[in-house]
This record gives structure tokens, C-alpha cells and sequence, in this order.
């Protein structure tokens, strides 16, 4: 599957925890051999305690969120996660980047910046994730969250799940298995 105009950020809420609870993985195009169509995956756990409030493949296109799991995601925690209608609006520039994305009530805005220059990656699979990543990534040294309007206090740590930065911007890539 590729990709073109995503956004990633994987962050906590508070410094003690030891997983994430907060993922925005969107791309405003993203190609599969199902169809292509705006598409990402949304975690949203306010409560570490309790079940996530919003978890699952987001997108207009349900049939394309279906292939990410099994295809894609197969063997980790999101091999059998939900497909959640969503509408995604991302908008990119050379200083920042803007993303929202609506999944039923609960609306997200992603904005970053201070973008280090584009650089090429080229990642193995490993438990997770279980791809190969290929394209190109800008890492964005600010990024905020907003919840139903709402600022999220957040913590980026240096590493995300992709074994890059946890906050980038990237133009454009490929997930194969």
C-alpha cells in the first residue's frame, strides 16, 4: 500500500506512562490493491485505565479500511481492530501541517512544524511494525492535539512504533509485507 500528504504522531498523556495512548496515523491518499481513498488509524485512550474511546482504521472507504488489518497489521494488536466511518482533511506546506479528522462525535486536529529537512527511509519489519516502510519523512519537532476543540497535554517521545520519530510529516511511501 502507499500513501501521499501523511501525518504521524504516537504520544502519551502523562510521563509515566509506558505505552502510548494517543496515535494519528492519517494520509490524505492512501492506495491499496482494494482502492484508494483518505484513510489512517486513530488510537484515543484519555483514560489508561479504561477501554480506548476511539480505536480503529478511520476513512471514507470502508472496504479499503478492511485491508489494512489483515494485510497489513496482521499479527499485532491491530490486526482485528474496527473500520470507522471517518472524514480526514490534511493540509501541507513547506513550515506546517494541519490534519482533522471527524470519527463520529469526536473530532481531532493535528497541527505541526519546526520540520527538520525531508529525509529518505528505508525500515525493515520488525514485531512492530511488521512492514516494510519505505519514503520519505520530515520530522516535526512541534506538534499539538486538539479534541473536540479541546488541547490535549501531550509527551512525544524521541522513537515512535515505526521505529522513527514520533512525530513526522511524510510526503509520500509504501508499506509492503
Amino acid at each position: 500500500m502507499s500513501w501521499e500528504g501523511g501525518v504521524d504522531l504516537v504520544a502519551v498523556t502523562a510521563p509515566d506512562l509506558q505505552m502510548p495512548n494517543v496515535i494519528v496515523h492519517l494520509g490524505r491518499m492512501v492506495n491499496t490493491p482494494v482502492g484508494n481513498a483518505p484513510s489512517g488509524m486513530i488510537f484515543w485512550q484519555p483514560d489508561p485505565q479504561a477501554a480506548p474511546a476511539v480505536f480503529g482504521f478511520v476513512g471514507t472507504d470502508a472496504t479499503v479500511g478492511a485491508y489494512f488489518g489483515p494485510n497489513i497489521f496482521a499479527g499485532t494488536p491491530f490486526e482485528n481492530a474496527p473500520v470507522l466511518d471517518a472524514t480526514i482533511d490534511i493540509k501541507i506546506n513547506a513550515d506546517s501541517a494541519y490534519a482533522k479528522c471527524t470519527v463520529g462525535e469526536t473530532t481531532f486536529e493535528l497541527e505541526m512544524s519546526d520540520f527538520s529537512a525531508p529525509y529518505l527511509i528505508n525500515r525493515e519489519p520488525a514485531a512492530m511494525p511488521p512492514f516494510y516502510q519505505q519514503g520519505v519523512e520530515i520530522h516535526a519537532q512541534k506538534a499539538s492535539l486538539k479534541v473536540n476543540g479541546a488541547e490535549i497535554d501531550i509527551i512525544i517521545p524521541p522513537v515512535g512504533i515505526s521505529g522513527g520519530p514520533a512525530s513526522v510529516v511524510s510526503p509520500n511511501g509504501v508499506y509492503a509485507r
